[in-house]
């Protein structure tokens, strides 16, 4: 089956076609790079966008429409390698790309607030480390030890994130292509990159998350591919879930749609080795904990309609690659999300996009490739 996010009809936008050499080529056409596009061609640059599938063909139209502010490790944990200044500046980049994705969104973002749940009591410790941290730098979030309705006696308290909400990832991420297009990008689908050096730009960015296999060796080593299998029901006959959950670590996560679909994804840590992976094929073992949680959740098992997977990238410290590619003045990146692309991509396509402006901004120093490339 394929992803309910992409169930839509895709929107007409501008067929535009730069002849010739183009300031800027971006590989990959999700959050990534038609945020780059837009601020690129926003500024005057003549801009190709190109990518094997559709607009929000890859990740960004096959993850669980979560939209949060952070990355993939707890502020507690960011705050203790980054030190407090590069966590608090971290997380107060993703709630300005929260920001800005909201302006930009329309009806494919709510926002709703999100739920860190903790499934056990180690997990609660860790999740109250995890507040106490945010509460001291100011962030707005709320600690909750009582969960009311179908969490009550399955999880063991909770943060809640007031900024956060759901999106819509296809449709948010094909709106900005049609925005990118209006400002003067071209858009160029179906159209697989197999080599940068084929590209007639002055400035490349590869913008492909978890997709960038054979681009460029050193990232092939760096970011690693991951598969998130997710299913999702027919529509429940209530609003159990008004908001993104996750648990366990961010192993498990749902939420319901406005249409009341419960959308689920998760138990990847049922089968490391196996996940670690770009094949977008699902795979019974998780697939069946995937409906069984599900009738857990609801309290019967409800019928799927939808399943699929997406591939996500993975660096070493969970933290994206984003600038230009050490030793190379003509190639960027911008991947490597861990999951949590949704925000960052909007957030690093901006930096890298601002970078190339020549109006880099100080918080681009966070997602330096060069700690690893």
């Amino acid at each position: 089956m394929s992803s309910y996010w992409l169930q839509d009809d895709a929107p007409a936008f501008p067929r535009r076609h730069h002849t010739g050499r183009v300031d800027v080529a971006i590989v990959g056409a999700g959050v990534t790079g038609c945020a780059c596009a837009l601020t690129l061609a926003d500024k005057g640059l003549s801009v190709r966008v190109h990518d094997a599938r559709e607009v929000a063909g890859g990740a960004s139209g096959r993850n669980g429409g979560f939209a949060l502010r952070g990355a993939a490790a707890q502020y507690d944990v960011a705050r203790a390698e980054l030190g407090a200044e590069g966590a608090v500046s971290l997380w107060r980049v993703t709630e300005s790309a929260l920001e800005r994705l909201a302006s930009l969104a329309g009806d494919a973002f709510r926002r709703t607030g999100s739920l860190r749940l903790a499934a056990n009591r180690e997990e609660a410790n860790s999740l109250r480390a995890e507040y106490e941290a945010l509460h001291a730098d100011g962030f707005e979030v709320e600690w909750r030890p009582e969960l009311d309705g179908r969490l009550a006696g399955r999880f063991h308290g909770a943060i809640f994130h007031p900024p956060d909400g759901s999106i819509h990832p296809a449709r948010w991420v094909r709106r900005l292509a049609v925005q990118a297009a209006e400002a003067g990008a071209e858009i160029r689908e179906h159209d697989p990159v197999r080599a940068v050096e084929e590209l007639d730009a002055d400035q490349v960015v590869l913008a492909t998350d978890g997709y960038t296999h054979g681009l460029l060796g050193a990232l092939d080593r760096a970011v690693k591919p991951t598969r998130g299998q997710v299913v999702v029901t027919e529509p429940l006959e209530s609003e159990y879930f008004a908001c993104p959950h996750y648990a366990r670590y961010g192993y498990d996560y749902w939420q319901q749609t406005e249409d009341l679909r419960l959308v689920l994804g998760g138990f990847r840590d049922s089968a490391l080795a196996e996940e670690s992976t770009a094949d977008e094929g699902t795979t019974p073992g998780i697939q069946a904990r995937l409906e069984a949680f599900a009738g857990e959740l609801v309290g019967r098992a409800p019928r799927i309609t939808h399943r699929w997977s997406g591939i996500f990238g993975v660096t070493e410290d969970l933290l994206p690659l984003a600038g230009r590619v050490p030793g190379r003045n003509d190639l960027w990146v911008a991947c490597g999300y861990s999951g949590h692309g949704n925000v960052l991509g909007l957030a690093c396509g901006e930096l890298v996009a601002s970078a190339i402006l020549d109006r880099p901004t100080p918080e681009l120093r966070l997602f330096d490739p060069a700690r690893m490339l």
